[in-house]
């Protein structure tokens, strides 16, 4: 409920309390509103914390190893080894070209080449998934960076020169040209005692398999399958901003670790870092979209992490604005036997999708935690969070063909929902102001005792015993933030974290995951607001806080979301609409109507004369 209650209304205090018996309340209430701000401008303007170490597992700083493929060629090969090895008994296998093959179906195309085995272009084919110009289908792939860091299902081992070799070598495909799944592709190469088999599968999902054997000398090598370079979505590359408002793309390694999910955020992701554990998936995720491992054998799983830094433009859209490093994360996953069998996820933090890809359970079947948990609502928030996704889409897939209208609704529905917190909050306060004269008349009466004075505790007794006499809750203000707050939060995180919204439109917004063009809405949020706390009864309160508070904090609230996703704008300036319509209607009720009376009566007492007629503000 975007306004939770007016903090000029007069309202409780504590017993003990120097000043006005409203004076508590308004603090509770100003401190309310300045933990949303907070909570919003930290959302946007976090910045970075010291680096810290990836997960409490083993850890291994690869100091001296360079990250994979960064080498433009590939390494001269190793000499051939004498007659009578291992080696000497295997026939080379190399391509005489480069080749591409192409695998698609439903839901993804994915270019390979043979130069190294790897991913050139990983391309969603679903129509809601495009780049930022909504002109082309979003590649997985972060060209620009993979260019300098490695390209997906590239091979990563401890030792530079024997990855460049692997990454830059002409594989022999089984198949080139179109393969349409369910299919399979297999890549071989052979060479001065190295041996090596890639193969992948495919099915009608967005999931695929891979397995990979290396061998040296008939040896097998730990070699695995890596992510090593951000994803597609990660715009500021290619000098736009895939996040309006946002110079850089927020980016994080996921993980499921016996069980327990955790996320790190790309800052503190340590390079060439290498995690053994039983990990049920690994992934390099950012806001929408996530690259996700999942080992065949959990117990034997272990994960490489990378971070790599380019210095771009903090204006993506000036290239001679003050340059800046940008996070560029990956990982790579396999197996400490040596050779690597997994599953591989690249694709949206689609609910629906990630919830029903589990990784391998304790059974060695497909039981394990799903990939769900990529999508940040929250640990305890998540709880409130995930229900009411799932109803805006609900109401979106049946019946209400828009994200913008579904949001108004359950927005609209939310508010009341909430209406009867708000009632409470109104009776509470109404019934603090009835008994003020006798509150401040006790606060007289012990005026001249100091704060450290043993017969302050008579005072605070006397009001208690009046809130007791009186029927008054003195925490019958505050109760029903408790309930507000938790939901706001989560849809807060609904509306931040939900790919859905992603270049859905509604009426000017062509895109409800970014900021409103035109800043209608926060300027809608200011107004409506600011009408809310003027025509809010505000007995007791001095006039230039009134005036402060009526202006200020409008002001502060519309142009924190003025940078921020429209959808959550939109939700914000509906709920505003909504209270405003409640608070005139209440002011038109008995309620309204006593509480204008005694702020009328009180304002000119301390004007020192009475008003000729009392009438509520209308």
């Amino acid at each position: 409920m975007p306004e939770f209650q007016n903090p000029n209304l007069q309202s409780q205090g504590s017993p003990g309390a120097g000043g006005g018996g409203g004076g508590g309340m308004q603090s509770m209430l100003v401190m309310m509103f300045v933990l949303v701000a907070v909570f919003l401008g930290f959302q946007y303007f976090q910045k970075p914390k010291p680096a810290s170490p990836a997960p409490e597992q083993q850890t291994q700083q690869q100091q001296n190893a360079a990250p994979q493929n960064s080498a433009p060629a590939a390494a001269p090969l190793r000499a051939q080894p004498a007659a009578g090895s291992p080696a000497s008994a295997t026939p080379a296998i190399a391509a005489a070209s480069e080749v591409e093959t192409t695998v698609e179906n439903a839901d993804f195309r994915i270019v390979f080449s043979n130069r190294g085995a790897v991913v050139k272009h990983w391309i969603l084919k679903n129509s809601h998934y495009k780049d930022s110009t909504q002109t082309h289908q979003l590649d997985m792939v972060q060209q620009q960076a993979a260019q300098s860091f490695g390209f997906p299902l590239s091979l990563f081992t401890y030792d530079p020169a024997l990855n460049t070799q692997l990454n830059q070598a002409l594989y022999q495909s089984s198949a080139s040209g179109v393969l349409q799944a369910p299919n399979s592709l297999t890549f071989r190469y052979a060479q001065n005692g190295l041996e090596v088999v890639k193969t992948f599968r495919f099915d009608q999902s967005y999931v695929i398999s891979a397995e990979v054997k290396v061998l040296r000398n008939g040896q097998p090598v730990r070699a695995l399958i890596a992510w090593p370079a951000g994803l597609g979505d990660m715009e500021e590359f290619q000098g736009r901003s895939s996040i309006p408002g946002l110079s850089r793309t927020p980016s994080m390694f996921a993980w499921s670790l016996a069980g327990k999910q955790d996320t790190l955020d790309a800052r503190k992701v340590s390079n060439n870092a290498t995690l053994d554990g039983e990990y049920q998936y690994a992934a390099a995720a950012d806001l929408y979209f996530a690259a996700a491992f999942l080992p065949d054998v959990p117990e034997h799983a272990t994960v490489v992490t990378f971070h790599n830094t380019v210095d771009l433009p903090t204006d993506p859209a000036d290239p001679k604005s003050e340059k800046k490093p940008a996070d560029v994360i990956g990982l790579a996953v396999g197996n400490t036997s040596g050779d690597t069998s997994l599953r591989i996820y690249a694709g949206p933090k689609q609910m629906d999708i990630v919830s029903s890809i589990h990784s391998v359970g304790a059974d060695g079947k497909p039981t394990g935690p799903t990939l769900e948990s990529l999508i940040q609502f929250g640990s305890w928030l998540g709880i409130i969070a995930k229900p009411l996704f799932l109803a805006l889409r609900f109401l979106y897939e049946h019946g209400v063909p828009n994200w913008g209208w579904a949001i108004i609704i359950i927005t609209a529905l939310f508010n009341m929902i909430l209406l009867p917190t708000r009632l409470m909050m109104m009776r509470s306060s109404l019934k603090m102001m009835r008994i003020q004269p006798k509150v401040e008349a006790i606060k007289r009466k012990y005026a001249n005792l100091k704060a450290t004075d043993p017969k302050r505790a008579e005072m605070n007794a006397e009001m208690m015993a009046l809130y007791k006499t009186e029927g008054v809750n003195m925490y019958g203000g505050c109760l029903p933030l408790l309930i507000q707050m938790p939901l706001f939060f989560a849809y807060f995180r609904v509306l931040q974290n939900t790919v859905e919204l992603r270049q859905a439109n509604w009426g000017w917004l062509h895109d409800l995951a970014a900021p409103d063009p035109w800043h209608v809405l926060p300027a809608l949020i200011i107004i409506t607001m600011f009408l809310t706390q003027f025509i809010t009864p505000s007995p007791g309160m001095d006039p230039n806080q009134r005036r402060m508070m009526a202006i200020m904090m409008p002001i502060i609230f519309g142009f924190t979301l003025w940078h921020y996703a429209s959808g959550l704008a939109l939700y914000w300036c509906t709920g505003n609409l909504i209270n405003l319509a409640i608070q005139l209607s209440i002011n038109q009720s008995h309620i309204g109507k006593e509480m204008h009376a005694i702020a009328a009566k009180r304002a000119a007492k301390k004007l020192g004369k009475a008003p000729s007629t009392i009438q509520g503000r209308r």
